[in-house]
């Protein structure tokens, strides 16, 4: 089954986007943690840019209402166009205050790029498609996370990080020129006059429909393993080695583990809720093995958990884009406003409580352990609850023909 051409252009996006992205999400934080080796550096980090993601993804879906997500994607790369000049050229002795105005348009940029793409999916996608664009835009990433850190790790070893700040900047003019190609996706077009955009983000406007109401317990369980998961796999890969090649290989190591999780995917007629089950047997278990914090270990956690989040993230979103999709375009805008803040909102409380864990063993993390796999094992009664029709049987994914 095909892809409509708003999702192909949408996938060009993602791919620009996802090489910038990739590059943040590994050597900036690697950047930061070199400079200290101190797990609340990284925690602070990603405290400040979850709370611009949220507040900049509200923010776009303002400027929706008067402009086309073309405006919200070259905002975005412009935020990204900020962040790697700030990395290049600001230096202050507060530390911390280095890291949260580094943070800031880091979360500024995706919280834009969320924004419009969350938007441009809900509003151009029906039913199966969404299950489709999730696994091709899954795909897609997995295969620049095979290549962006191996090239990245080589342009730092001959440049230094200067070079590859300058490298990230041409892929944001990149995204700018690509934004230009995108589709004039907007609200301005709706009679959103009767009224205002705070009188249409109330909870009584959003939640009109019962069922949805199970947005807000999935998307705050969400928040928090999700959070757990990301950051300390990251930190634990930093902590067997400082190496950028070998963290490089390590990255193609668990990219390699979802391509195998995609090519089950296509190949097995489970339904979602069966993979659903799955990524959360593969995460709890994951999750399990940090409490054995040696490196071989370490890594087949976070193979579990990178097979699990594939899954996760390929159902559960197409879940919850599915029973959004037939409202209106405006109230699916309040509908992803409060998504993404809500999951933004326990990924900060997560962040928050990461800042007393002093390493991997001790009593705090191994309560964010039980708290993470607790909201995990939450998440398909809320999604059960969610559901508007029966599910159906997944098809194969359109991946090879994007």
């Amino acid at each position: 089954m095909g892809l409509p051409k708003e999702f192909r252009r949408l996938l060009l996006m993602n791919a620009m986007s996802f090489i910038i992205f990739i590059y943040i999400g590994i050597f900036v934080n690697l950047y930061i943690w070199e400079q200290g080796h101190r797990i609340a550096d990284v925690a602070w980090f990603n405290l400040f840019l979850f709370l611009t993601w949220a507040l900049s993804f509200s923010l776009g879906a303002w400027l929706l209402k008067r402009w086309s997500i073309r405006l919200l994607f070259g905002l975005s790369a412009l935020s990204g166009g900020t962040a790697f000049l700030l990395l290049s050229f600001l230096h202050l002795d507060n530390r911390m205050l280095w890291i949260s105005i580094i943070g800031m348009p880091v979360g500024i940029m995706w919280g834009f790029f969320s924004c419009a793409q969350n938007l441009s999916i809900s509003t151009s996608g029906k039913g199966q498609e969404f299950g489709n664009f999730f696994a091709a835009s899954n795909t897609i990433s997995q295969i620049t996370n095979m290549s962006v850190p191996i090239v990245a790790a080589q342009v730092i070893g001959w440049f230094g990080y200067s070079g590859s700040f300058t490298l990230m900047l041409l892929f944001v003019t990149g995204m700018l020129i690509t934004a230009l190609t995108l589709p004039r996706i907007s609200l301005k077009s709706k009679d959103l006059r009767q009224q205002n955009w705070g009188e249409t983000m109330k909870y009584r406007q959003v939640f009109m429909e019962p069922r949805l109401k199970w947005l807000i317990p999935s998307c705050l369980a969400a928040g928090l393993f999700l959070q757990f998961q990301g950051l300390f796999a990251l930190l634990f890969t930093f902590s067997i080695t400082e190496d950028k090649t070998i963290i490089a290989l390590l990255n193609t190591l668990y990219t390699s583990s979802s391509l195998f999780a995609l090519f089950l995917y296509r190949k097995l007629k489970l339904g979602e809720r069966n993979w659903l089950h799955a990524a959360i047997l593969l995460l709890a278990g994951g999750f399990l093995l940090m409490l054995y914090p040696v490196p071989v270990v370490l890594i087949l956690s976070n193979v579990m958990t990178t097979v699990g989040l594939f899954y996760f993230g390929t159902t559960w979103n197409a879940q919850q884009f599915r029973a959004i999709s037939h409202h209106p375009p405006e109230r699916q805008s309040s509908l992803l406003v409060w998504r993404e803040c809500l999951i933004c909102l326990t990924r900060c409380v997560m962040l928050v409580l990461i800042l007393f864990v002093k390493d991997f063993s001790g009593v705090v993390f191994v309560l964010l352990i039980s708290v993470a796999i607790g909201t995990l094992f939450s998440i398909p009664y809320f999604q059960k609850k969610l559901e508007m029709t029966p599910e159906l049987p997944p098809q194969e994914t359109s991946v090879a023909k994007v």
